[in-house]
């Protein structure tokens, strides 16, 4: 086998080995090993033609849908309740919305050394809602090895030599450091955590990610996944199963699976373990209930779940057909049918879950499967659609939602650490979905109580009443229309009690109000919640910036009502009481100090852009080598620098010494 380490997602890149030197190019600079035009364009399918760098900072921007006709009713009532009202969920956690990060990119959120930008975006979460919820897993757990130690330390490699169908995954093998790890980031950020079985060979399962998973984790490890999409493991071209394979036979692997786990006596918590069948809609959740699954193992049953996605963007990614144009499929993402339709395929299945005194999860969602599209994936319209999915799943009765991350070649993902090449002198970037997050999680809230319903009167303009122990504490109100004239922006008008209800009046004398803001659906970079941003590309430590700008509105006592306007586009969070708004606001934001040092040798720095415009190319054709200390391809790139360039340097460097004096 040939392992390549899979270097951080959660991680530092300290301590490499041989640390190569890269040589700038002067113009049309080369930044993530594809190339940019000079050019801008808004239309999706030109963008995506000249640019080919890593998706997750693919600059392409869409247009965006027109505005409906006839516009969005400007005027909407929202009456609620004193004590409830019918048709509410279940109690929801506020940690409903969490992450779902593929096994092979693990260890660029995470590593031995905690990247504290990752730290802080869990606690973001934490602050507002009390805890986190990830699973690390996907379609590379399916394979992968837990071994007691990797070359080099390595903490996750990839067997390049022997990848399988469709996609070209490569076989997983990871140590118990992984595990480490992530006990490290929960005990810091109360993050719990979801790990899988493989699942492609039963003749014996590998039950060891389970056996340390519950030693090293403890409380700490939820549940573990038993199979990832079984009902494609026949599907072309895929041949992890025999042809025919079918919701009984994959009865009959929990069966085996259930049986060796018995007689495991490294495994010590047996009940409460497994999450099934975490479906595509390949299968009809209800083929599987049927079975007899659920009552049949239920005693070993953590939760019951499925996976779904949108669209897809895979024939872009792979062949095999003609792809879809995102600009094409941009509207769909931009109304309440799209969550209401895609929801319809669980309904019965929610009920079984309840019914069978199981949660029901959503395991992996995004965008679109295969990484998302360019322009819709990255956009505040994505922000929008994924709150907008999280509510509509809650307000159906799931218990949990995970929104999947997959490296620098995706374009959904809600945080991207730099290219570990640029780790040194760039930040994260913050995607649209961790905005929708933080926004869930404060809608939500820590009480554990929550329930929803939702009262949409316009497809275009999604409205969620949020209940806590009988009392309406918040409303969730969203406008999905890009219209800068203002004649599509809307305004609620909310009473509580009174009026025709039978009930007094319980209208607040003033309300709080948080908005999820950007100029359009189609805007990429520093959208804002209440005023504050995590920036553009590269920019954020994982803590938001700017002034927290939570607005009051004075409410109509005599009339009984309060008015929130809701602009087009954007999302308003409304606290009804001001112990709503409290239990969300951290009275400061939460961080972690290092003590790591990612630099101990070759410290001069240089600003990257300056030796971005310089023609430090220069008599570097075919010259290769390191700058490590001590290094033999260090002494031989000696001569091949021109004096110009050891003057240029060396001026640079000194420079950069003495302005960095005024740090």
């Amino acid at each position: 086998m040939r392992f390549v380490p899979v270097l951080s997602l959660i991680a530092s890149s300290a301590g490499l080995a041989s640390a190569q030197y890269s040589v700038y190019q002067p113009v049309n600079q080369v930044i993530f090993g594809g190339t940019t035009s000079t050019t801008s364009t808004q239309t999706g399918a030109a963008a995506a033609a000249t640019y080919t760098g890593a998706a997750a900072y693919d600059p392409t921007v869409l247009n965006p849908p027109a505005p409906p006709n006839p516009p969005v009713p400007t005027g909407q009532f929202v009456q609620l309740y004193s004590g409830g009202m019918n048709g509410l969920s279940k109690q929801q956690s506020g940690a409903f919305f969490g992450f779902s990060v593929e096994m092979s990119v693990a260890t660029h959120v995470c590593h031995s050394l905690l990247q504290v930008p990752f730290l802080n975006l869990m606690a973001n979460i934490k602050e507002r809602c009390g805890w986190v919820q990830v699973r690390v897993g996907g379609n590379t757990q399916e394979s992968a090895e837990l071994l007691p130690s990797l070359p080099n330390n390595t903490i996750l490699a990839k067997d390049t030599s022997n990848t399988f169908n469709p996609t070209g995954t490569p076989p997983l093998a990871f140590t118990p450091d992984l595990l480490y790890m992530m006990a490290n980031i929960s005990a810091l950020t109360n993050t719990y955590w979801y790990l899988g079985v493989p699942f492609f060979n039963t003749t014996p399962f590998s039950l060891e990610i389970v056996e340390q998973g519950q030693v090293i984790l403890g409380d700490y490890l939820l549940g573990l996944q038993a199979g990832n999409e079984p009902d494609l493991y026949a599907a072309p071209p895929r041949t992890h199963r025999n042809p025919g394979y079918d919701a009984n036979g994959y009865l009959a692997d929990i069966g085996t699976l259930v049986n060796q786990v018995s007689g495991d006596s490294l495994i010590s918590k047996k009940q409460d373990l497994f999450i099934i069948p975490s479906i595509s809609p390949g299968w009809r959740p209800e083929d599987v209930w049927n079975t007899g699954i659920v009552g049949t193992y239920t005693d070993s049953l953590y939760a019951l779940a499925v996976e779904r996605y949108p669209n897809n963007n895979c024939i872009a990614l792979y062949g095999g057909g003609t792809p879809i144009n995102p600009q094409d499929v941009f509207p769909d993402y931009l109304t309440h049918n799209a969550s209401t339709g895609l929801v319809q395929d669980y309904i019965n299945s929610t009920a079984f879950a309840m019914q069978s005194n199981k949660p029901f999860m959503m395991f992996e969602t995004n965008t679109a499967s295969c990484s998302g599209f360019p322009g819709i994936s990255d956009s505040f319209g994505a922000a929008l659609w994924g709150l907008d999915w999280a509510f509509t799943m809650a307000f159906n009765n799931f218990s949990t939602a995970l929104f999947h991350i997959g490296g620098q070649n995706a374009y959904y993902n809600p945080f991207t650490p730099p290219p570990t090449n640029q780790s040194t002198f760039r930040q994260w970037t913050i995607g649209p979905i961790y905005y929708s997050a933080l926004a869930f999680a404060e809608a939500l809230g820590p009480s554990n109580a929550s329930q929803v319903i939702d009262l949409t009167q316009n497809e275009f303009t999604p409205t969620y009443a949020i209940y806590e122990n009988g009392t309406p504490t918040k409303l969730a109100l969203f406008n999905f229309v890009t219209d800068p004239s203002g004649a599509n922006d809307w305004i609620a008008t909310i009473a509580v009690g009174g009026g025709q209800t039978g009930q007094p009046g319980a209208t607040p004398s003033s309300i709080k109000v948080k908005y999820l803001s950007a100029p359009s659906v189609s805007f990429k970079g520093n959208m804002t919640w209440a005023g504050q941003t995590f920036g553009n590309n590269f920019e954020s430590d994982g803590r938001l910036a700017g002034n927290l700008d939570v607005q009051t509105v004075n409410c109509d006592t005599n009339a009984g009502t309060c008015q929130v306007k809701v602009p087009a586009p954007s999302f308003a969070l409304v606290f009804l009481t001001d112990t709503a708004l409290s239990a969300v606001s951290p009275d400061s934001t939460m961080t972690f100090a290092t003590t790591a040092l990612t630099r101990t040798a070759n410290t001069i720095f240089i600003d990257p852009t300056m030796l971005a415009n310089s023609n430090g190319n220069y008599g570097m054709e075919d010259k290769k080598g390191a700058t490590s200390f001590g290094s033999s391809g260090a002494l031989a790139l000696r001569d091949a620098l021109p004096r110009s360039f050891m003057f240029a340097f060396a001026a640079a460097a000194f420079g950069a010494l003495f302005v960095g004096r005024r740090w």
